[in-house]
């Protein structure tokens, strides 16, 4: 994973911007088609996507799973709450829930949760298996409180950008 600090050193301008507005939405789109929507050269875009990746402003390129069609159907917005706030213990919590597949999103906030999480799962009886493994079986683990969503409305990793 690149280096956040490196991708605060780029500025972004008008046809950088427009070029991550495409490729959020399909990074597969010919550079070619790109170059027409943004009115540059090919090999201007292609210059520019591999400085944005450089910079770590593209931090990587992925497939958009549906996880209902790898029979993934259970989604959990898991609220965690730490013993503590100890740094030694957020980051143990932190490699944890890192570390752990069913855990597809974690943040670390404030207002009183340490983590949100968000966890796919097959099924219930694996569901509260892992609910066991991450949660359940760490005294670091004060409590949680999980959300089953009912729909996935919007799902994805695209980012507004200005």
């Amino acid at each position: 994973m690149a280096n956040p600090l490196k991708a605060a050193s780029r500025t972004l301008d008008s046809f950088d911007r427009a070029i991550l507005r495409i490729v959020q939405r399909d990074n597969k789109t010919p550079q070619r088609a790109i170059a027409e929507a943004v009115h540059l050269s090919t090999a201007a875009v292609q210059r520019r996507i591999a400085a944005m990746e450089k910079a770590g402003i593209i931090r990587w390129n992925a497939a958009l799973v549906d996880p209902d069609a790898i029979s993934l159907g259970i989604t959990s917005i898991v609220e965690v709450h730490l013993s503590d706030e100890r740094t030694a213990t957020v980051d143990r919590a932190k490699a944890l829930f890192r570390a752990a597949p069913e855990v597809q999103q974690c943040y670390y906030v404030t207002g009183g949760t340490s983590f949100v999480l968000v966890i796919v799962s097959p099924d219930m009886r694996v569901y509260e298996a892992t609910t066991r493994r991450l949660f359940s079986e760490n005294a670091f683990v004060a409590s949680f409180r999980s959300l089953i969503a009912l729909d996935r409305v919007k799902a994805g990793m695209e980012l507004a950008i200005p």
